[in-house]
């Protein structure tokens, strides 16, 4: 069944093409616009920049849009080894893929506070300043709420290509050390100040970016191996 490599292939590819979508708006565009403690000069940035912040919510809508095919693409992957786990990895990635999609209304909300509408002129030009910025921290924090979730599908996908057969199982290992990435740096936002957890954050970020990196480029070159995959699929589908 040659269909299951192509789908295979086809889910590497677009967690690539996300990998290579999601950084725009998540590392660029604040590094870029955002002057940390500055509401002032932050909301100048994003006005003297509306197209490229207009672009950030365009490119996050399509991250999100292709989040739903992954999340449908994995789960027919992975149903042989465990419907229920995969059902929970799906799951996750879905709740994720949602906090994603009301993030995106904090970036609405500058827009809408830095446009000309009538009601504003009520606010000062200091207090709507703030108020941008309030929203930008709010995005921010938001990334950190979606990872959590993002972390559950991983430590998931990870034990079921570990269990599945058709995949290395050192694959498996790698993306379970993604899970722990992932948490890691969500927690940094409780504890802003603790320069061991950043450390320790970053190190398993970083190793963690390495395991899913390996298992989309595993998944786009190589794909799955199609007989250990049928077989699953026939002792699952008979269960």
């Amino acid at each position: 069944m040659t269909s299951i490599k192509n789908t295979a292939r086809l889910a590497g590819f677009l967690i690539l093409l996300i990998a290579v979508l999601a950084p725009f708006s998540i590392l660029y565009l604040p590094s870029t616009l955002i002057v940390p403690g500055d509401a002032a000069a932050t909301a100048s940035n994003i006005l003297a920049s509306d197209g490229l912040f207009r672009l950030g919510i365009v490119v996050d809508s399509v991250v999100i849009l292709l989040e739903i095919v992954v999340i449908a693409i994995l789960y027919v992957l992975l149903r042989p080894v465990n419907r229920t786990l995969a059902l929970v990895a799906a799951f996750a990635r879905l709740a994720m893929t949602l906090v994603m999609a009301v993030n995106v209304f904090n970036s609405l909300g500058v827009l809408l506070l830095l446009g000309d509408a009538e009601y504003l002129t009520v606010f000062e030009p200091g207090q709507l300043h703030a108020l941008v910025l309030l929203f930008l921290n709010l995005h921010e924090s938001g990334v950190y709420i979606w990872q959590v979730f993002f972390a559950l599908h991983w430590v998931a996908v990870g034990y079921l290509v570990f269990k599945s057969g058709y995949f290395p199982r050192i694959l498996g290992i790698m993306l379970m050390v993604t899970c722990l990435g992932y948490l890691m740096d969500s927690f940094g936002i409780l504890f802003p100040s603790s320069g061991a957890l950043s450390i320790v954050s970053s190190v398993l970020l970083t190793a963690g970016v390495v395991g899913e990196l390996s298992f989309t480029l595993w998944l786009l070159i190589k794909g799955v191996n199609v007989e250990e995959w049928e077989i699953r699929a026939h002792k699952s589908a008979l269960t």
